[in-house]
Order: structure tokens, then C-alpha cells, then sequence
């Protein structure tokens, strides 16, 4: 198990994904507006009727807009790690740790839910949760899985090769700031610990290929397991 974590979050894998000057300065001209634009998005999303054909509407205007972002920006890569004497696409790995992440927020609700003192919090997160019970479910996945993809595309491909320095810190703290833009407190502690797994997952393996599979893991069963916890 330590050496999972340690091949998933913390070894560096050789990789020669250098910008030029001039290429990284378009990226992070293009990253600085895409932040504002999705951020404004994902405010109008987290304020329409859950279920209605709004929301699902601004879903997809939303992952358009990071998915966008993210290729105009300059290349992305799909990431290795090591295994044994040689390099792999991350598949089994960046699952296990999006499993470890689901397994912490159902345990953490759990003890939200049962103390008194956090019944504040508890309604944040049940407002978040009214967008999973209304609706279709099918529709709800799917919205749920092409924006996860689309916020990896962009903040873990796009935004963190736009910084030379302090990637992980800094691609955490602007996908903590457009969540923000929800006005959701408890949403954005969730947009932090999500950033700093797969921000050290993407430093790790060079790619978004983990931080895509980590963020669709714990986010498609947030989505099943939250309602039940908070029923």
C-alpha cells in the first residue's frame, strides 16, 4: 500500500513536457480568463432550480468552457507512473485512491450528521445534494462525469502547466476560488482536498490521466453515497 501511495502521489516519473516562454505565457493569459469565465458559470449553475432543464443546460456550457480552455491553452499529456522497471498509464491506482477519498467524506458525513454543533454544515451540504435527488439520475451521471473530466482537462492540464512554481498549491487554490463562486463553503473545502490529491497525482505522473479517473471516482459516488448518508 505505501508504495502505491508513494508511485501515485509523491514519485516523479522522468518527463521533458517543457513550455517555451512564449507558449507558456499564452497559457496562463488563457487560464486567467477561463478561471473568471467558469467561475461566473458555475455561480449561475449552483443558483438554478435543481432538475430543471437549466442546470443541466449550464453543465455542459461549463465543462465547455473548461474543456475549451484547457486545448486552447497548448498540449496536454496523459501522464505516466512507474511500475516495477518501467512506465504505465495510471488506470488502477488513481481508482484505489479515489476509493480512500469516498471512504473519508462518507465517514466525515457520518460524524457531521450525528453532532450537533455541525448542523450548520450539515444543510450546506444538503443544499449541494438537492441537485442529486431531483431530476434524472442517468442525466445527472452523465453531467456529473463530462464536467469531473472537463475541471481535470483544465486545472490539473491547462492551469497547472501555467505554473512554473507551486503547481499544486496554486491550481488548488483557483479551483477552490471558482468553486467559491457557489457560495457554498462546503463545497469548497471538498475543491480542496480533491486539488491537493490530484494536483500531487498530476506533479507525480506528468498527466491527467490519474486526476481524471481520482476526481470521476469520488465524484460519481458522492453522488450515489451523499443522499443516503444525509437522508
Amino acid at each position: 500500500m505505501s508504495q502505491l501511495v508513494r508511485r501515485s502521489l509523491w514519485d516523479k516519473v522522468p518527463r521533458d513536457h517543457w513550455d517555451s516562454p512564449q507558449v507558456l505565457r499564452r497559457r496562463q493569459v488563457v487560464v486567467a480568463a477561463v478561471v473568471v469565465l467558469g467561475a461566473v458559470a458555475l455561480g449561475f449553475l449552483l443558483r438554478t432550480e435543481p432538475g430543471s432543464g437549466a442546470f443541466y443546460v449550464l453543465t455542459l456550457v461549463l465543462a465547455a468552457i473548461w474543456t475549451a480552455g484547457a486545448f486552447v491553452s497548448g498540449r496536454l499529456h496523459l501522464g505516466r507512473i512507474g511500475l516495477r522497471d518501467r512506465l504505465v498509464r495510471p488506470v488502477l491506482s488513481p481508482f484505489v485512491v479515489g476509493v480512500a477519498m469516498v471512504a473519508v467524506f462518507v465517514v466525515g458525513g457520518l460524524v457531521l450528521r450525528e453532532v450537533d454543533a455541525f448542523a450548520p454544515l450539515v444543510s450546506e451540504i444538503r443544499s449541494v445534494l438537492d441537485y442529486s435527488t431531483q431530476g434524472s439520475l442517468p442525466a445527472l451521471v452523465a453531467v456529473t462525469a463530462v464536467n469531473g473530466i472537463a475541471e481535470e482537462l483544465f486545472f490539473r492540464g491547462a492551469a497547472y502547466a501555467a505554473v512554473p512554481t507551486r503547481p499544486v498549491l496554486v491550481t488548488t487554490v483557483a479551483y477552490t476560488a471558482a468553486t467559491l463562486a457557489s457560495g457554498n463553503v462546503m463545497l469548497a473545502f471538498a475543491a480542496v482536498l480533491l486539488g491537493v490529491v490530484v494536483g500531487l497525482e498530476r506533479r507525480a505522473s506528468g498527466g491527467v490521466l490519474a486526476p481524471i479517473i481520482t476526481h470521476l471516482t469520488w465524484s460519481l459516488s458522492m453522488l450515489l453515497i451523499l443522499p443516503l448518508v444525509f437522508a
